[in-house]
């Protein structure tokens, strides 16, 4: 029978028992379905955690707690060595109810009482191949369904568009998806400033230079302020940038969007005119507004132009700064002649903006407590894939342990 592979950097299969009688039969099982019967060895789970500590971790592992005196422990110094994804059966000398659910408690996939039949065993391994084969399929479907191309543009300037993407993308990353940050203004663009960083000349190259930009190529040119969080960004001399390139711009996104889960892209609103393209490919579009009369008319300007350039986006309405000056409309009569309903409001604290402005931090880094923090994180909830975290949930059996 073919063996599964989900990585083909770890071996598919390894097993530690006792005895020998397991041994036997648990190498006999593994070479029916071409598994190398080498890696079944002797010693039980605290001989796997020595061993594993020093060795890629294999993909399904058969481990005997019959010499634990207390297995749950022991399961948490498993949990410590093996990788996401792991599929672990456990076998043992003890028929204990309560150890049989505490064990599938910590998400140990079976738990088998010796002495081992074979075709209980051949029926449970079977039954872990089939989770190996689910886990693979949630794999992919997360990180094909997961892509997330999210522009946010400012209906007035000063909305506050860019504190809201650069904590946004904090967020994003900070979730465990990889996460790009493109910023557009490239005269006064402040995505490098608010995490304390020099932008570099990584955007100026890519416009000027679109068919260089590949994987190597943003690897190179975006800052990072830490692992998941890529930021591409400009602060260039005054005219000294020319119109970019016909088609740069629309490359550029496709190749984040290739190379990254999630890109959030800060657009200036006089750019929407000339590029139309900016708006095309976005999964989502944010339009970041306050409660005058001129927003309310942008905003209808701006939903008309979505609606031709990318009718598949989802338009998400964010009222920022609120409370900072008295609405010239109320936020109802607001709703009512945008046709939109507001889908989340950032309040007006320049406290907590000072003090991470003065850190050199962002806001739900410096501030998470503080009330905008929390208007930023209502933002953030709204692209939350709540079918992808509930199947990201599902993938590990150490995931379910390391939270016990």
């Amino acid at each position: 029978m073919a063996s599964v592979t989900l990585n083909s950097d770890r071996e598919i299969f390894a097993a530690y028992v006792c005895d020998d009688v397991s041994a036997q039969l648990t190498a006999s099982v593994a070479h029916e379905r071409g598994w190398s019967q080498d890696m079944v060895f002797k010693g039980g789970i605290a001989a796997s955690v020595r061993a594993l500590g020093a060795m890629p971790v294999p993909e399904f592992l058969i481990v005997d707690i019959s010499d634990c005196s207390d297995p749950r422990s022991d399961m948490q110094a498993l949990a410590d060595v093996c990788e996401e994804g792991t599929v672990v059966l456990a076998i043992g000398a003890v028929n204990d109810v309560a150890l049989y659910r505490d064990l599938l408690s910590a998400g140990v996939h079976d738990y088998l009482v010796k002495p081992l039949a074979t075709d209980v065993l051949r029926a449970a391994v079977q039954s872990c191949v089939d989770a190996m084969t689910s886990l693979d399929d949630i794999e992919e479907e997360t990180h094909s369904d997961d892509k997330q191309t999210i522009v946010y543009i400012g209906v007035r300037g000063g909305a506050g568009t860019s504190a809201l993407v650069t904590n946004a993308a904090w967020l994003k990353a900070q979730q465990g998806h990889e996460t790009a940050l493109l910023d557009l203004d490239l005269y006064f663009g402040t995505s490098a400033m608010q995490f304390d960083l020099e932008p570099g000349r990584g955007l100026i190259d890519a416009l000027e230079n679109p068919s260089r930009v590949d994987s190597l190529f943003l690897e190179r040119a975006v800052i990072k302020p830490f692992e998941k969080l890529a930021i591409l960004c400009a602060e260039a001399p005054f005219g000294s940038v020319p119109a970019p390139a016909r088609g740069a711009l629309s490359s550029l996104i496709e190749a984040m969007t290739e190379n990254f889960q999630c890109v959030m892209v800060d657009v200036p609103r006089q750019m929407l005119g000339e590029h139309p393209e900016l708006l095309a490919e976005a999964s989502d579009i944010v339009l970041v507004t306050d409660f005058s009369l001129t927003s309310a008319r942008d905003c209808i300007r701006l939903k008309a132009h979505i609606k031709n350039v990318a009718p598949n986006a989802k338009l998400h309405l964010v009222a920022d700064r609120v409370g900072m000056v008295p609405a010239e409309v109320d936020e109802k009569d607001f709703e009512n002649s945008v046709e939109h309903a507001i889908a989340a409001r950032i309040p007006y604290d320049s406290k907590a903006a000072i003090n991470a402005a003065q850190k050199g931090k962002i806001v739900v880094d410096a501030q998470p407590s503080s009330k905008l923090a929390q208007g930023f994180k209502s933002v953030a909830a709204l692209f939350e894939n709540k079918d992808n975290v509930g199947a990201a949930a599902k993938r590990s059996w150490l995931g379910k342990l390391l939270k016990k």
